[in-house]
C-alpha cells in the first residue's frame, strides 16, 4: 500500500531540492574562472526518480557541460585568447524550474491537507459511536 503522507513528503523534499539547485545556479550565473580551473562553480541539475514504494527520490548532479567558454579579455581569469569559463546557466530555464518546483510544492501540500481531512473524518466517525 502506498502511504500518501510519505509520498507527499518526498515530493516536498524534491521540490525544495529543485529550488535550492535553481538558487545556486542563479547565484553563480555570473561566476567566471579560468578554463583550466577544475574547481570552478558549474551549473547543476536536479535528477528525480520514482520509488517503487511511492514517492520520489531526488539528487543534485553537475550539468553537462557545467562550464562554457565566454569572451572576457579584461577578466583576470582570461587566457591568451581572452576566454574564461562561465557557469552554463540559462536564467529563463531556472525561472521555469522555480515555477515547476512551486507547482509541485503546492500539489504535495494539497495532498497532505487531503490526508489530514480524511483522517479527521475517520476520527469523527469513531467519535459518533
Amino acid at each position: 500500500m502506498i502511504d500518501a503522507t510519505s509520498t507527499a513528503l518526498s515530493g516536498l523534499n524534491a521540490a525544495s531540492r529543485q529550488v535550492e539547485t535553481a538558487a545556486s545556479n542563479i547565484a553563480n550565473s555570473t561566476t567566471t574562472s579560468s578554463l583550466e580551473d577544475s574547481t570552478a562553480v558549474g551549473a547543476l541539475e536536479t535528477a528525480q526518480s520514482s520509488l517503487e514504494t511511492g514517492g520520489v527520490q531526488s539528487g543534485v548532479i553537475p550539468k553537462s557541460p557545467g562550464i562554457i567558454e565566454s569572451f572576457a579579455p579584461n577578466s583576470p581569469f582570461a587566457n591568451s585568447e581572452g576566454l574564461v569559463g562561465s557557469s552554463n546557466v540559462n536564467l529563463a530555464e531556472e525561472a521555469i524550474n522555480l515555477k515547476l518546483a512551486e507547482t509541485a510544492y503546492k500539489a504535495n501540500v494539497s495532498t497532505l491537507k487531503a490526508v489530514n481531512e480524511i483522517n479527521d473524518a475517520l476520527l469523527d466517525i469513531f467519535d459518533d459511536d
